[in-house]
């Protein structure tokens, strides 16, 4: 497969994976079920994680937001790879297609829908940073 082909499937798939996220744009912004079921119900480690990701995440975002200014492609694409892991870990779906759409724009050169796939990102950890702190208020001792 050339380059050529490779941006295409891609580009392809993340149209496709942007479609999911458009559909799913009803579902909460972050699955706990899931989430608690993956810490066999540890509310203590939920706590230690979802404090881990409210130090890493607005550093992945801001450093991320420098990649897209320059036009820095694999650092761009890295990071939002980085960003769709840590949110899919924590149950967070729709932020991780939003991310996984920017990696995929990122890895296709797409440089013309960059911003705009980083605003989608931008705009879904806008819904779901709330639902995560108010959870967190919730848990507190």
């Amino acid at each position: 497969m050339d380059t050529e082909e490779l941006a295409d499937s891609k580009l392809k798939h993340g149209s496709e994976t942007m479609k999911k996220n458009e559909d799913s744009h009803s579902d909460p912004a972050w699955n706990l079920a899931e989430l608690l079921e993956r810490v066999d119900n540890d509310q203590e480690l939920l706590r230690d994680l979802l404090n881990i990701f409210k130090e890493d995440f607005p550093l992945t975002m801001r450093s991320l937001e420098s990649a897209v200014a320059a036009e820095d492609l694999k650092e761009a694409a890295r990071l939002a790879h980085t960003l769709k892991g840590m949110l899919s870990s924590l149950g967070g779906v729709r932020t991780a297609a939003a991310a996984a759409r920017l990696e995929v724009i990122a890895s296709a050169g797409e440089t013309a829908s960059l911003k705009g796939a980083l605003q989608a990102l931008k705009c879904e950890a806008a819904s779901l940073l709330p639902e995560l702190e108010a959870y967190m208020a919730e848990v507190r001792h």
